[in-house]
């Protein structure tokens, strides 16, 4: 008897410790889906560490059809594409929301745009929504690999190399002739998602590839939105991500600070300063909550389905994750969020995102 009660004990532990490798396992492959450094992180600095529930179904995006279907056909993903237009082209016409939703087509926004020209596409790239993964594909198709798998991680991010030439790149009337006639297409994500992969990428986990994030960047948005500064502490506790949410919140004061970080704050800009949504005729907007539907569609609207497949998305990794914003804005106050979704508004409303009314009221 007491062989058997070790033997079922000692199967017991296999069990755990097998779990806890597939758990691993689980998180190395979201790391890698995430980008050239990794995924989010669960650390928010200056705060106790907390680990956050498996993200659950919960629809954040009004526009998102029922995940408990069968897989969508061609002609149903047109429609959800088709209201999807249609609500921005509404929005866009919205005067109230003009100033967030309306913004020039400038060299700015055509650096953000990638061109295939073998292929006809157009991609606008939208920062903290898998973009390393849709460039891989625009890289295969320019014929340089024969698969996603074999493209290197440090090529996909390295524009001088990795043969994906930019809008801006082009001269006027090469420019007009791509913006009528190409395939164009973005992601977006639920924005305040969004804004948590950011600080987590960049301030928590990057000090090694993209240092200026924390040695440069970090200081100066502590010297200006820090409160209740302990003399000493400022350098040791590292940004907070209520600094961050100061920063982004503050339209008047934070103009300066943008212009000294340069391009680095793409990161962390909106849709609609990155793509020009209500100025330029996108023809599928994807959302990152429906991204294994979207990818699908997209390569199938671009007619290159038959010639590359969208990387393979880990499991749960393009679900909207509830826990993870309440605990991430937990504590701050009312002011610093209403002031945030004020910036993110057009946002929002141009892509179908609930307003988060479990933040704000």
């Amino acid at each position: 008897m007491r062989h058997r009660w070790l033997f079922l004990g000692a199967c017991g532990w296999v069990l755990l410790i097998l779990g806890f490798v597939t758990k691993i396992i689980s998180h190395r492959a979201v790391d890698e889906y995430d980008g050239r450094h990794g995924g989010q992180s669960s650390t928010v600095p200056g705060r106790t560490a907390r680990k956050f529930p498996l993200p659950t179904a919960e629809k954040t995006v009004s526009l998102q059809p029922d995940q408990s279907s069968a897989a969508p056909t061609m002609d149903e993903w047109d429609s959800v594409v088709e209201r999807r237009l249609q609500l921005l082209s509404t929005v866009c016409k919205n005067s109230t929301l003009r100033n967030l939703t309306h913004i020039p087509i400038s060299k700015f926004v055509l650096d953000r745009i990638f061109v295939c020209d073998k292929h006809n596409i157009l991609f606008c790239q939208t920062p903290k929504v898998g973009n390393t993964q849709w460039k891989k594909v625009l890289i295969t198709l320019n014929g340089a690999f024969s698969g996603v798998e074999e493209i290197p991680e440090n090529l996909v991010h390295d524009h001088e190399k990795n043969g994906l030439p930019r809008l801006s790149s082009l001269t006027p009337q090469e420019i007009t002739h791509r913006l009528r006639s190409y395939f164009k297409f973005f992601i977006v994500r639920d924005p305040f998602e969004r804004l948590i992969s950011a600080f987590s990428d960049k301030f928590v986990k990057n000090p090694r590839f993209e240092p200026w994030y924390r040695h440069d960047i970090a200081p100066a948005i502590i010297r200006k939105y820090r409160r209740r500064q302990r003399d000493g502490e400022r350098a040791a506790s590292g940004l907070h991500f209520e600094d961050f949410v100061r920063y982004l919140g503050d339209v008047e004061g934070r103009r300066r600070l943008d212009r000294q970080f340069g391009g680095h704050i793409i990161h962390w800009m909106t849709y609609a300063e990155l793509c020009a949504p209500c100025d330029i005729p996108y023809d599928v907007i994807g959302h990152h909550e429906t991204l294994e539907q979207d990818a699908g569609y997209i390569l199938k609207r671009a007619g290159i389905e038959h010639l590359v497949s969208y990387p393979d998305i880990p499991p749960g990794i393009t679900c909207y994750n509830k826990s993870k914003i309440e605990h991430y804005f937990s504590g701050m106050s009312k002011r610093d969020i209403r002031r945030l979704y004020a910036r993110f508004q057009g946002d929002f409303d141009l892509f179908g995102y609930q307003k988060p009314y479990f933040l704000l009221n």
